[in-house]
């Protein structure tokens, strides 16, 4: 059977359970099995996803229009973090004595968790966008540097001395045989990088702020409307898919080659 039969064969499987799971939820609520506060039924959330989309919520704010706010805050924080890691990691991965003097420093950083500094961001950004921004940032940065860094340390050593006797150093030997070389782990690093932005917005949208997904799932637990929290974290969700695909996409692009390497390891 060829490869687009057996995935959507596999698409109908997880549809065809995803329907059974819905349906269950459904019967256990209105058989009184589950508590209608605490799991509403998928129909009393489809009427939820509804409102938002249509009428909003809080104060009129629509789910298109958190999900815009969302996704600029994590684009900005997880490019910000992006165009200071991968250079500043590439230099560290390159440099035995900086990975020596800096590598406590990376692992004690990364080692905070996030959210305990938003009382600092506040201080220091104050409650605008900034603060938000920060956190996300500071999140994906210190994942992306790592992983860079690790990326930059591990260049086969065959290639760099290949290039040398090929005269290639300076600019051209960081873009003809540095960066392709350390390119799939900086993409598999992104990709891990832009899942802890995603853990991290929640937190982030608690800071003085109606608008966004996390602002939407904190605002419907304080009006006790389960329904729109689960809505929220649906999109939420659904988002990180979306975005997370694109890089895999990106990826795939990039590096044809490594779609061959993984059909062989299969």
């Amino acid at each position: 059977m060829n490869p687009r039969a057996l995935q959507g064969q596999a698409l109908l499987r997880g549809a065809a359970i995803v329907a059974l799971a819905l349906a269950a939820w459904e019967a256990a609520s209105r058989l009184g099995w589950l508590s209608p506060f605490s799991f509403p039924p998928p129909s009393r959330v489809a009427e939820g996803f509804m409102e938002l989309a249509t009428i909003g919520f809080p104060d009129g704010i629509r789910l298109a229009q958190h999900l815009v706010v969302t996704v600029t805050r994590i684009v900005e924080g997880f490019i910000v973090a992006m165009v200071l890691a991968i250079p500043l990691g590439l230099l560290i991965g390159r440099t035995p004595v900086l990975d020596r003097l800096l590598a406590p420093i990376v692992v004690f950083a990364r080692s905070i968790a996030t959210l305990s500094l938003l009382p600092l961001a506040i201080v220091w950004f104050g409650i605008g966008e900034g603060s938000k921004i920060f956190l996300i940032g500071y999140a994906c940065f210190w994942v992306m540097l790592s992983n860079t860094i690790a990326a930059a340390k591990y260049v086969d050593p065959i290639l760099l001395r290949a290039a040398r006797t090929m005269d290639i150093a300076g600019l051209r030997l960081f873009f003809r045989i540095l960066l392709p070389a350390t390119l799939p782990r900086l993409l598999a690093g992104a990709r891990v990088a832009l899942g802890v932005g995603f853990m991290v917005i929640v937190g982030a949208e608690m800071i003085a702020t109606v608008r966004g997904l996390g602002a939407l799932i904190m605002e419907a637990r304080n009006f006790y409307r389960t329904d729109i929290s689960l809505v929220g974290m649906a999109a939420l969700g659904l988002l990180g898919v979306v975005l997370t695909t694109g890089l895999a996409a990106l990826e795939a692009r990039l590096l044809p080659w490594q779609r061959g390497l993984e059909g062989v390891r299969r």
